[in-house]
């Protein structure tokens, strides 16, 4: 028996389709041409009961940009040498025309109400009253068609150019409305346009307009202003009405503006115009896609239905509402609380008058760089000698046609589009879709930047001077790679990363800030991440003991996922601020979300220069662009390819302005791919030697930064490629291809796991290690100890540990010192494995130098390949792969006798303690895994261990 719900016509539920039955029109906010050939909008008018289409630049750059759909005119005007505003123009007319021949049947049976499709006219005219007039003039009659409206702001010089379009009998969609008094000056110019044409003589009941109020945008400002207030104030009682405000004034102001819509569209004036057959100017509800995570993804569809008006929706929040859309008609509620939320405003100092004058002055700002985008991106297109991605692949001729084999599968297979419709079978079948939601991230988190961008002001204007961020794993990896990358602007914060329980690392980072102007980030998705715990335990006890217990909290600012424990313990203790990331992206993913954009604010980069980078990148990767021309495809397919081939270490390489990518790069591919008995094992900062240092499971990722020359590097690169390793080069124009680079590795991530056959978003490894680590903590907190533990062999202040296999496959060669345990254990190494050194201690130059010299050391006299990761931050990273990919890890694992004893507030274990726990769990699921592995455990003077040991692995590879 069918769980699908039906209406009272017998027909399947369809809430977007339903809309109508309170009055409300849905329309599309979105247009391209396969949208129009393929039959999708057709299916979608029928279905869904779509009523008509909105566009603007920004949306067209996005269809040329990721799509072929445009290839011929784009080669046309190659040939012909038109102006890119021409092109446009002949791109968008186009669409438009073709758009209105599918509505105008819906055009017809509303006897014009609906099936309108609406061509915005140049942003760079929004002052120019004359010039708006010219330009709409002459698109309306470029695309002849009369059920087009063309799109006017509703700036000072737009409302008198609406006033004339409509006299003149031409359609208008008035856009960027924001306030109630911009409002009626759109209602009044509509008024006045149609009695000027009753005037002429002129027939009514042709013409048509909407009023286009701009939603979540006033809450994204508005919400801004209110945790700004709510940082600064000290008065308990205001900083929860101030919450109480949150996300209310976008529908309050809607809600009014309704009222607003019944009173001018009433009365004696009125009713002689709609006698002579005009039809209202009815209000459009736009930007309806819900920008704060918190807030339910419909939101601005559920609270805005009545009659007369129209819901403009984009693609994902259609998708949202047909599937879980709730219906009610919930415009005319409550009207007196929509007006109680506005006064609450101005009592507070939120001036609504000032905030949405500001947003149309952004409006038209952000209107304008799209239209600038748009025509760069068709220049680009046109131009023959342009390579706009600057990735190139030199292979082995059988790992080419692998490769070329699989691209033709991809495209065959429809799978490009299946990844971005989140079809989970194209990974596992399992719960992949729920985790793709950084796909539309670059999009997505530019409404969310005002918010941040506020945050980093106040910070500045408090005096702050310092930013440390407490995190791990994918929360931590990418503010350290932007504050390495970009390192601190003039008018910026000084950022400082802590993701280590290292007592002496801890206490390096506490001394790096000034406790009484450090903004402190606690970064963690879950919430209930061990180690952001801790730091933050350790941070408030130590801030409070300076500022006092109570001023403390005002210091801390959440980054965490809605509902999450940390969310509801920062709201307790009032912290400053809790900025939400996205459900559906997970930890590594989030590089894009307010985990890395926070941050990145706070140092004074330009985040939506980086987004625009990312969507750039993105537009290049979408659905409709072919896999062989496809850049995130063509590495991900290339990477999985090659892994599958036996080619599974991916070898990092950078220029050193760039070097800090890799670590990101690193744990986004091992934490995703490795898992399984499968996956890709990364290998970054292992120094590039000549070709005859490597086997032949290599495939070499060479990353430039133009005006960043390393004659010796690429010297090394060209021997690689002519010896016939695989060699991918990506040029990086500038620091701000970081955005580019971050979502291509995401899809190319995503790709290689589909080919490998495995879910890319989950990481069961790491959790089986946090699950032995809480054993032991928790029975430390018990009986005030951890497990004794006997040594394999022990002398000069160093000790060998490991499991009873592991201990009698090295008892079996007969080893009397370190040098001979060592000799025995890298016996083990074969072709095609790698040996993973993986230190407990304190993540400093000294110990890094010493370390990379060991590993370089394995590399070159056993041929494979080498890791290098610090405990315990790579567990939530490579420590997946370690332990989940393939069984081809040689593991060294170095801990050490802490010198310093740090207590964690509020517990009995120390943060030594945490660190030891974290090795001993991590040790007890590498050999659970049957790896072959070794602990040596160092004195408390590392350094010393360090010479130590590297000494007898001298001796052992002798």
């Amino acid at each position: 028996m069918s769980n699908v719900s039906r209406n009272e016509s017998g027909k399947a539920a369809n809430p977007v389709r339903d809309l109508q039955q309170y009055g409300q029109s849905p329309w599309l906010d979105y247009i391209q041409r396969s949208l129009i050939q393929s039959g999708e909008l057709a299916r979608m008018v029928h279905d869904d009961g779509i009523k008509g289409v909105t566009s603007n630049p920004a949306i067209f750059e996005k269809a040329i940009t990721g799509s072929d759909d445009y290839r011929d005119l784009l080669e046309q005007a190659a040939a012909q040498g038109l102006r890119p505003e021409a092109l446009y123009e002949r791109i968008a007319i186009r669409d438009i025309q073709d758009a209105a021949q599918v509505l105008r049947s819906v055009y017809t049976t509303s006897e014009r109400r609906d099936g309108y499709v609406s061509l915005e006219v140049s942003p760079r005219l929004a002052h120019d009253t004359d010039g708006t007039i010219a330009e709409a003039r002459r698109l309306w009659a470029a695309v002849g068609q009369p059920n087009v409206m063309i799109k006017v702001p509703a700036t000072p010089a737009g409302i008198p150019a609406i006033r004339t379009l409509i006299a003149d009998g031409i359609n208008v969609n008035v856009t960027l409305i924001f306030s109630q008094g911009a409002y009626r000056q759109v209602a009044l110019a509509y008024i006045e346009g149609l009695t000027a044409r009753v005037a002429r003589g002129g027939d009514l009941s042709a013409v048509a307009s909407v009023a286009s109020f701009f939603v979540s945008r006033i809450d994204s400002a508005v919400d801004a202003a209110i945790e700004s207030s709510r940082a600064q104030t000290r008065d308990e009682r205001a900083a929860v009405l101030l919450g109480n405000l949150l996300g209310k004034a976008a529908i309050a102001n809607a809600k009014l503006a309704y009222a607003k819509y019944a009173e001018f569209f009433s009365g004696a004036q009125w009713q002689e115009l709609a006698a002579k057959g005009a039809q209202t100017q009815r209000v459009l509800w736009a930007s309806t896609g819900t920008k704060n995570p918190a807030y339910r993804d419909v939101l601005y569809v559920e609270e805005l239905i009545g009659r007369d008006t129209v819901n403009t929706l984009p693609p994902a929040t259609l998708d949202a509402f047909r599937d879980h859309g709730r219906l009610r008609p919930s415009l005319t509620e409550d009207l007196e609380a929509a007006r109680t939320v506005m006064a609450a405003l101005e009592d507070a100092g939120i001036s609504m008058a000032t905030i949405t004058e500001r947003l149309l002055a952004e409006g038209v700002t952000q209107f304008a760089d799209a239209y600038d985008k748009l025509l760069a991106a068709v220049t680009r297109h046109c131009s023959s000698d342009v390579d706009a991605d600057r990735q190139t692949c030199k292979l082995p001729a059988a790992l080419t046609v692998a490769v070329e084999r699989s691209l033709a599968d991809w495209d065959t297979g429809g799978k490009v589009e299946r990844m971005w419709a989140r079809d989970a079978s194209l990974w596992s079948g399992t719960d992949e879709a729920q985790w793709l939601g950084w796909l539309t991230l670059p999009e997505e988190q530019r409404a969310e930047l005002g918010r941040l961008q506020e945050i980093a002001r106040v910070a500045r204007s408090s005096g702050l001077k310092q930013v440390l961020l407490l995190g791990m794993g994918g929360s931590s990896m990418c503010p350290e790679v932007l504050q390495m990358i970009f390192g601190r602007t003039s008018d910026g914060l000084e950022l400082h990363v802590l993701d280590s329980t290292d007592p002496a690392q801890v206490a390096a980072f506490e001394k790096k800030v000034d406790l009484t102007s450090t903004l402190f980030i606690v970064a963690s998705k879950s919430g209930s991440t061990l180690e952001p715990n801790i730091f933050m335990q350790y941070f408030l006890s130590r801030v409070g003991a300076v500022l006092g217990a109570k001023l403390a909290p005002s210091r801390f600012i959440a980054i965490t996922d809605p509902g999450s424990k940390l969310e509801e313990f920062a709201k307790a203790q009032g912290f400053r601020q809790v900025v939400y990331g996205v459900a559906s992206v997970g930890g590594r993913y989030s590089a894009l979300s307010a985990f890395g954009l926070l941050p990145a604010v706070l140092i004074g980069v330009d985040a939506g220069r980086l987004l625009d980078r990312a969507l750039a990148m993105a537009n290049a990767c979408a659905a409709n662009v072919p896999a062989t021309r496809n850049p995130g495809v063509i590495l991900g397919t290339v990477l999985g390819v090659a892994a599958a081939s036996g080619r599974d270490k991916l070898t990092v390489i950078a220029v050193p302005a760039i070097r800090s990518l890799g670590a990101w790069l690193e744990q986004l591919i091992a934490e995703s791919t490795g898992k399984n008995g499968l996956g890709i094992i990364p290998v970054d900062r292992e120094a590039v030697a000549e070709p005859k240092a490597y086997g032949a499971d290599r495939v070499f990722v060479y990353l430039t930064l133009d005006g960043e020359t390393d004659k010796d590097q690429n010297a090394a690169i060209d021997a690689l490629e002519l010896a016939g390793h695989p060699v991918v080069r990506i040029a990086l124009s500038d620091r701000y291809d970081l955005g580019r680079e971050f979502f291509r590795w995401e899809i190319a991530t995503a790709v290689a796991g589909a080919i490998l056959g495995i879910n890319p978003f989950d990481q069961p490894d790491v959790e089986a290690a946090k699950i032995e680590t809480r054993k032991l903590t928790e029975e430390y907190e018990r009986v005030g100890q951890l497990p004794a533990e006997t040594p394999l062999f022990a002398a000069d202040g160093i000790g060998i540990f490991t499991d009873s296999a592991n201990a009698s496959a090295l008892r079996g060669a007969a080893p009397q010192d370190l040098a001979g345990y060592l000799r025995a254990h890298l016996a083990r190494v074969q072709a095609g494995d790698y040996i993973a050194l993986l230190a407990y201690i304190e993540m400093n130059e000294q110990h890094a130098a010493a370390l990379q010299e060991i590993r370089h050391l394995l590399r070159d006299r056993l041929r494979v390949a080498t890791c290098l990761g610090f405990g315990p931050r790579f567990l939530h990273s490579t420590g997946q792969a370690y332990k989940g990919g393939p069984n081809s890890a040689l593991v060294l694992q170095i801990t050490c006798e802490d010198a310093l004893s740090l207590p964690v507030p509020g517990q009995r274990y120390t943060f030594g303690v945490v660190k030891a726990a974290q090795a001993r769990g991590d040790f007890q699921v590498l050999v659970a895994r049957g790896r072959r592995a070794l602990r040596v455990h160092l004195g408390a003077d590392v350094a010393q261990g360090l010479a130590t040991l590297r000494a007898a692995i001298r001796a052992a590879l002798a």
